[in-house]
């Protein structure tokens, strides 16, 4: 298992765990709002599965969890036994993904491998295609999310918003499909140099909008809330 990027700690990643997070490099998406298009097209120098084991171990005494994030995780043959040595050096696990491979989640959830994943959900089921600019496996997002949401992992369903892309319908309708989830989470937009689209082509929402769509969704989930 190699990786592309790696955050030493993050107090944000991982609710209420202090977690150090390693980023895969390749995606099968194109979302053009993405802030790792480095990672998207996995460029840079890779960081050895070595290191990675050797920081684990450096770290054991401040670090509760790991995260691993990308890119998209699920595309590597080494992610099952990168996370059992992980979980055998006694950390907790935190995976994110896209949803595409639910085998994948299957087998990682049915041994026991993973304690928290976040799955992005990218836009309403018919508009897929539009924001992730590629053929996908409807069937596949709906199996990861069906399987998510009735293990006994811990979980949460995010979606990131922006003006161009997602309209508030969009929103409510995403809303209203993952209603009864245990979490949801709407991240707004940020701006930057490493967007994969291009940086100042996509606006983020105006605070009275999301106000508007937290009052119409909070009652949908244990927990909701809008990272601005």
């Amino acid at each position: 298992m190699e990786f592309k990027g790696h955050q030493k700690s993050s107090f944000i990643d991982y609710p209420d765990k202090i977690c150090t997070v390693f980023f895969t490099g390749g995606c099968n998406f194109r979302c053009p709002y993405c802030h790792n298009s480095n990672l998207v097209y996995n460029e840079g120098e890779y960081i050895a599965e070595e290191f990675a084991l050797e920081y684990l171990d450096k770290r054991a005494n401040f670090l509760d969890a790991v995260c691993i994030s990308g890119g998209e995780p699920t595309l590597h043959k080494g992610l099952y036994d990168f996370i059992k040595k992980a979980k055998d050096k006694g950390y907790l696990v935190k995976l994110d993904t896209n949803g595409t491979n639910p085998k994948v989640l299957k087998r990682l959830i049915d041994d026991n491998l993973v304690d928290y994943i976040a799955m992005d959900i990218k836009a309403p089921l018919p508009k897929y295609y539009e924001v992730v600019n590629t053929n996908v496996d409807i069937n596949s997002i709906l199996e990861s999310i069906s399987l998510i949401k009735s293990s006994c992992t811990d979980y949460e369903f995010r979606t990131t918003v922006c003006k161009e892309l997602l309209t508030y319908e969009d929103i409510i309708e995403i809303g209203e499909y993952l209603k009864g989830s245990n979490r949801y989470y709407i991240q707004n937009f940020k701006d930057g140099d490493t967007i994969l689209g291009g940086q100042k082509k996509f606006s983020s929402y105006d605070l009275d909008t999301l106000k508007k769509i937290e009052e119409r969704l909070k009652g949908y989930f244990q927990i909701f809330k809008i990272r601005n």
